[in-house]
C-alpha cells in the first residue's frame, strides 16, 4: 500500500471516505516537533497522512513553521509521495479567485527559514538538483485529475509560484516586482517545502488554489473575510481532488 502525505489545512481530514482513521500524537524528530499532530487513514487501498501545516488551530505563522520538522516527521511514518496544498494569491489573468493551478517552477523571496537539511550540523554540506522544483510524474496526475474535474474556476497546469515571507500581504510594488519576475502565483509556504522533499528524496507537487487577486491586481481591497470564503469553497473541490487521486 503506498502512502501519500497531504500537507495542507485541517479540514481536508473531513473526508466521510476515510477509514481506520488513527492520530500520530506528540511526535518528535532530530529537529523537533511538528506543526501538529499527523492523521492517518486509508482511502480506496492508499495509505494517507495528513499534516497541518499550520498547527491544528491555523495559529503557526508562515515563517514560523518547522519546515524541517515536518517533513522527517512525515519520512518517519513513511510518505512516500507529498502533495502540498497551498493557497495563493493570484498574478497571472487567468488566477482568479477559486482558480486551481500545479505550479511547474518557483522563486524563493524567502529568508531567516532553516531551509536545508545539508547545513553541516545536522547533515553534511551537499547539494541537490533544483531546476525543477516540483515532481513531474506527481505533476501530470494532478493535471490529469484535474481535467477530469468540474471546476467552478477552472485550473492551470503551469504556473511560477513566487513564495514570499509573509505573514502580511504584499504591496503593489511588490506584486509588480513579481510579475516582472515572471511570477504567476504569489504564497507564503511554498519554501523550504519543496526543496526540503528534493533533500528527502520524496516526490513532491503542490496543488494550488487562488484565494484572492494579488495587490493591484483587483480595483477592491484584499479582506480576509473574502479569502476565507473562498478557502471554504475551494477545499470542497480540494478534497474531491484528493479522492479522485487517490483512485487513479
Amino acid at each position: 500500500m503506498q502512502t501519500l502525505a497531504i500537507i495542507g489545512g485541517t479540514g481536508l481530514t473531513e473526508l466521510p471516505e476515510l477509514n481506520d482513521k488513527k492520530v500520530h500524537q506528540n511526535i518528535n524528530t532530530d529537529l523537533g516537533k511538528p506543526s501538529g499532530d499527523i492523521i492517518e487513514g486509508e482511502l480506496h487501498g492508499q495509505r494517507l497522512l495528513f499534516l497541518p501545516r499550520h498547527g491544528e488551530l491555523q495559529a503557526v505563522a508562515p515563517h514560523r513553521i518547522n519546515y524541517r520538522a515536518n517533513m522527517l516527521a512525515l519520512q518517519q511514518l513513511g510518505a512516500e509521495n507529498i502533495i502540498a496544498v497551498n493557497a495563493v494569491g493570484g498574478i497571472h489573468c487567468d488566477a482568479i479567485a477559486g482558480h486551481m493551478s500545479v505550479p511547474h517552477q518557483i522563486v524563493d523571496y524567502t529568508w531567516g527559514r532553516e531551509h536545508t537539511f545539508f547545513d553541516g550540523l545536522f547533515k553534511p554540506l551537499d547539494h541537490i538538483e533544483f531546476s525543477h522544483p516540483y515532481d513531474e510524474i506527481l505533476r501530470q496526475k494532478l493535471i490529469g485529475i484535474l481535467s477530469k474535474q468540474r471546476l467552478n474556476h477552472g485550473y492551470s497546469d503551469t504556473g511560477v509560484y513566487a513564495a514570499t515571507q509573509g505573514p502580511r500581504l504584499e504591496s503593489i510594488a511588490e506584486i509588480k516586482r513579481l510579475e516582472r519576475d515572471g511570477c504567476d502565483l504569489v504564497g507564503m509556504t511554498g519554501m523550504p517545502e519543496a526543496a526540503l522533499a528534493r533533500e528527502l528524496n520524496i516526490p513532491y507537487a503542490s496543488l494550488c488554489l487562488v484565494v484572492n487577486p494579488a495587490a493591484g491586481k483587483s480595483d477592491a481591497l484584499i479582506t480576509i473575510e473574502d479569502i476565507r470564503q473562498v478557502l471554504t469553497q475551494g477545499m470542497q473541490e480540494i478534497k474531491e481532488i484528493i479522492v479522485a487521486f487517490t483512485k487513479a
